[in-house]
């Protein structure tokens, strides 16, 4: 059975799920997870992509992300292989670490976001790494330990999970533990772990009642968890971003036809718009030219920062920036 391609709709929530080959470790000390942990804030942080929940367990983890300036493939792309090279040099080893092709499932937000932040956070109670939930509070790689104010990660985005269980810290963090606690006795949850409609409806008893109510035409996919409407948008705007990826393909755009682009809409001669200097006008320029390229071509941060003599920092910000242009101008990349 052919592999169904992933979809990548920007600015939306995925679970992101990983594999050992053959459930072996891809974790083996602590070290490890510190290494992986470390480049995982790096990308997230020039990609400007929102990290709610991750754990890491000795064979497998999980991350609940919302993308950014930069597509979930790339991102996953640069993350596993480079964590790959780091293993393999270091266990003298060869050959591939993770089993098969990540697994991702664009969620939901308001109806499976807290579900999801539990079942991740609950990932080390149920695997047995840790036995209780104050060994679970005291966990150092999982996203649960920041979430109480046990850790602090930089990366992690603490505060839009805190909010959503009250407005005063300490009182919503208590909340957050309960809910956590709550969780235990639900067990795996597989209803969580993949989309469809059987899982995204809760179950054969709630698709039986749809189907008598008359509403056969529900809309599902095994890429999403979530209702009808929301698989029917997020299948539009995947739609629509391959439709405009082809066309940019078959109109010959890369980086410098952007820049050219750039220039056109700046009233600039080309060459300006890779200068450097602190000109309003260059600067706003290099910014939209940098957007583009992230937002309409998927370049990478790095081969930008590279490009244009700049951090990845500085393109997270140029790429905001350009954002803002875009719309000032009401220009876009093709008429």
């Amino acid at each position: 059975m052919p592999r169904v391609a992933r979809l990548d709709a920007p600015g939306v929530v995925h679970h992101v799920i990983f594999r050992g080959i053959e459930r072996k470790k891809i974790f083996r000390t602590s070290a490890d997870k510190e290494w992986f942990i470390q480049r995982l804030g790096q990308f997230l942080v020039a990609s400007n992509t929102s990290c709610y929940a991750w754990a890491l367990m000795d064979n497998h983890a999980h991350l609940l992300l919302r993308t950014g300036d930069v597509g979930l493939a790339t991102l996953m792309r640069r993350l596993l292989t480079g964590y790959s090279g780091y293993f393999n040099r270091k266990y003298n080893r060869h050959g591939q670490l993770f089993q098969n092709r990540y697994k991702s499932i664009i969620c939901q937000e308001d109806i499976y976001l807290k579900e999801l932040v539990r079942y991740i956070h609950l990932n080390p109670l149920r695997a047995g790494i840790v036995r209780t939930m104050k060994q679970l509070d005291k966990y150092a790689y999982a996203g649960h330990s920041a979430l109480i104010g046990e850790k602090a990660y930089t990366w992690q985005q603490t505060g839009y999970v805190v909010n959503m269980f009250g407005k005063k810290v300490q009182m919503a963090r208590k909340q957050y533990s309960q809910f956590i606690a709550q969780g235990i006795e639900h067990g795996r949850r597989p209803e969580l772990v993949g989309g469809g409609l059987i899982r995204s409806m809760g179950g054969w008893d709630a698709v039986k009642k749809i189907r008598l109510q008359g509403q056969d035409r529900v809309k599902s996919d095994v890429r999403i968890l979530g209702d009808s409407d929301f698989v029917e948008q997020v299948l539009s705007r995947a739609e629509e971003t391959c439709r405009r990826g082809y066309e940019l393909k078959r109109r010959g755009y890369d980086i410098d036809k952007i820049e050219r682009r750039v220039a056109e809409v700046m009233g600039l001669p080309a060459e300006e718009v890779r200068k450097k200097g602190r000109d309003r006008r260059r600067v706003e320029a290099r910014s939209l030219a940098i957007y583009w390229a992230v937002h309409e071509l998927g370049v990478s941060g790095t081969a930008l920062a590279e490009r244009y003599g700049l951090t990845q920092p500085a393109i997270v910000f140029a790429c905001r920036r350009g954002e803002q242009t875009a719309a000032e101008l009401k220009c876009k990349l093709l008429d």
